[in-house]
């Protein structure tokens, strides 16, 4: 599994995650334009990369329940 962290997230998270048998994790910080990246480019960065995100934020769960804008 590859993991995209969100910027709310520790990176630690992402190196503990990436230390654990067949995971991958990215940090937001570590992509794109860093703590910057809308919503929109983590969204389409994770589908393009097959990669599942890790959030708290409630506009990824309202972009993945609601509009079904984000596939994992």
């Amino acid at each position: 599994m590859v993991f995209l962290l969100d910027v709310h997230l520790p990176i630690s998270l992402s190196k503990f995650l990436s230390k654990q048998i067949s995971c991958e994790a990215i940090h937001v910080n570590q992509i794109l334009q860093k703590w910057h990246t809308s919503d929109a480019d983590i969204s389409k960065y994770a589908d393009e990369n097959d990669m599942i995100v890790i959030t708290k934020d409630s506009d990824f769960k309202n972009s993945h329940f609601i509009n079904k804008l984000l596939k994992k």
